[in-house]
């Protein structure tokens, strides 16, 4: 067997079910036919079928009609076709197949065993820390305090802590139990005072602590938010198209309608109203009432900042629609052009004296920071009824509260070294260091990639990723839908096995139907980026080339 025959067919196995995503696009957007299997069994059935990401309805159907383990006589094995039919139908690309298997190629090669790459290089998911970003000293010398507090009683080695490392690690203590006992649902009440001066100063504007419960990270409270609004398959979610699968993941989990609106590549991924405009008017035709739009500024996967005007337009349009805005900004920190600022749109919203209802989320994830691991982050209510806020904090307490090393580091995010004290210098080394080695990173990476024929991407990129646009040839296409697979994820899986570089199709984030796309991560170390931008010049032209 051949390298190109064992990879076409590892790939097939990896992808069966790709070549549903574009009927699953045109289904959500009400542009184009329904095409999945699911939705052909549903048109088959009667069963109702609206704007949706997937047939839910017919999922049922099918489902009902394989049976339970009893009715199949079978009382002791637990198959997929006896889990919540949503559940199975999820899917979360940057964690997916090609994914696993580069993480099978890490463990053969920590084996010794060969591969036509020396390593795997993750560019699938903002994670710096796996990737060689060192974490920052203040952040970390506060946790080792707060985790082991016996270090205080010690003073031999108390003082090999900066004194406002010890001061802030004892203020938290003080007004906590510790990182070993839960905290309230919301959230250690002294963090959530230091989030709201945070806000404060940033927007311009009052912030209540009550408003702001810490999360882990910003996922949960996405989640959270979007369970509340769900009330069933005729509720919209409206989320951009390219979109970090999350929201389309919990749509499907929730039995929501996914409502895709695309971004406009031509225009560097702006948001436009009028293609709000018309999802929302292709929705109702379909019965389906869309009642979230989900943002995201800094973008991701698009790496793309949305202006404020565009921010204005898209607030009052909330208010035309009875929308709730969803603002994940979770990137605000990543943006790399010293004559642009970020903007919250509780600033847009305060300032245009809206009542529109809104929740942005924050996470330690991302920004400088990038400590994915700790899970920390925040979501603030703004001009929520005190009835969906109680709701809200319901929600949170059936978690009890977020992880608390994770609300350490919110603090820590939110509530830096100031000017003069010991640590601040150090900080200040540390965090400038490493957002400029992420700027200079994603010019470069930009750079490369307009310089590679066939492909072409932004020129300018905030947050941590690039959504390259690529040419693929026509006989590509076609090797790929025979085996089954997306276009781009043919592409991604071969590029992952002749390269070692592992990045995630377009195609898992939604795209306009016939272009091909992928997103990588500006996060490779320096020293490697320029070997990264030859390797995948390299694939690209000899990929081209084999399939011309």
């Amino acid at each position: 067997m051949t390298a190109a025959t064992a990879t076409g067919r590892l790939a097939a196995r990896a992808w069966r079910n790709s070549a549903r995503v574009d009927a699953q696009l045109g289904a959500c957007v009400g542009r184009h036919s329904l095409g999945s299997g699911a939705e052909r069994d549903a048109r088959r059935s009667g069963a109702p079928v609206g704007a949706r990401h997937s047939a839910h309805a017919a999922r049922r159907f099918s489902t009902a009609r394989r049976g339970t383990m009893a009715d199949r006589g079978d009382s002791t094995k637990l198959t997929a076709e006896d889990l919540n039919r949503n559940a199975v139908e999820m899917e979360y690309s940057v964690r997916g197949k090609i994914v696993q298997l580069a993480e099978e190629h890490q463990a053969a090669l920590s084996r010794g065993e060969k591969r036509p790459f020396d390593e795997v290089i993750l560019c699938n998911v903002g994670n710096p820390q796996a990737v060689g970003q060192a974490p920052l000293t203040y952040l970390r010398q506060v946790l080792a305090l707060c985790t082991y507090p016996a270090l205080l009683d010690e003073p031999s080695l108390a003082h090999c802590f900066p004194e406002d490392v010890v001061a802030e690690a004892k203020s938290i203590l003080d007004n906590s139990k510790g990182v070993g006992a839960y905290t309230t649902s919301k959230g250690i009440p002294l963090v959530r005072q230091r989030v709201a001066k945070f806000l404060e100063e940033r927007d311009g504007y009052p912030a209540d602590p009550e408003s702001i419960l810490l999360t882990n990270g910003a996922s949960d409270g996405v989640k959270a938010i979007l369970t509340l609004m769900t009330r069933g398959p005729k509720d919209g979610i409206m989320i951009p198209i390219p979109q970090y699968p999350l929201y389309s993941a919990a749509s499907v989990l929730l039995d929501g309608a996914m409502l895709g609106y695309y971004l406009n590549e031509d225009q560097a991924w702006s948001l436009e109203v009028e293609e709000l405009r018309r999802v929302v008017t292709s929705a109702k035709e379909k019965g389906v009432l869309p009642r979230v739009l989900c943002v995201i500024s800094p973008g991701n996967p698009t790496g793309n900042l949305l202006t404020v005007q565009n921010m204005q337009d898209i607030v009052s349009f909330c208010e035309e629609q009875n929308l709730l805005l969803m603002a994940d900004e979770v990137y605000q920190e990543n943006i790399y052009d010293s004559t642009k600022e970020f903007v919250s749109f509780k600033k847009v919203v305060r300032d245009m004296n809206s009542d529109v209802p809104m929740v942005s989320f924050h996470s330690t994830s991302k920004g400088v920071m990038g400590e994915c691991g700790l899970r920390g982050g925040y979501m603030e209510l703004v001009n929520l009824d005190d009835s969906v806020a109680a709701q809200v904090y319901k929600l949170q307490s059936v978690s009890l509260c977020a992880n608390v090393p994770g609300q350490i580091a919110t603090n820590i995010m939110v509530n830096r070294p100031k000017p003069g004290s010991p640590s601040y210098e150090l900080w200040e080394k540390e965090y400038n260091s490493t957002f400029q080695s992420l700027a200079r990173k994603a010019d470069k990476l930009a750079k490369g990639l307009n310089a590679i024929p066939g492909v072409s991407c932004s020129d300018q990129l905030f947050a941590m990723y690039a959504f390259p646009k690529i040419q693929l040839p026509p006989k590509a296409i076609q090797v790929a839908e025979k085996e089954g697979m997306a276009a781009d994820a043919f592409y991604c899986m071969n590029l992952l096995q002749e390269t070692g570089i592992c990045v995630v199709p377009g195609s898992g984030f939604l795209q306009v139907p016939g272009t091909f796309h992928f997103r990588t991560t500006i996060l490779p170390p320096e020293d490697k980026m320029d070997s990264v931008i030859a390797k995948l010049r390299d694939f690209h032209m000899g990929f081209c080339e084999k399939y011309a």
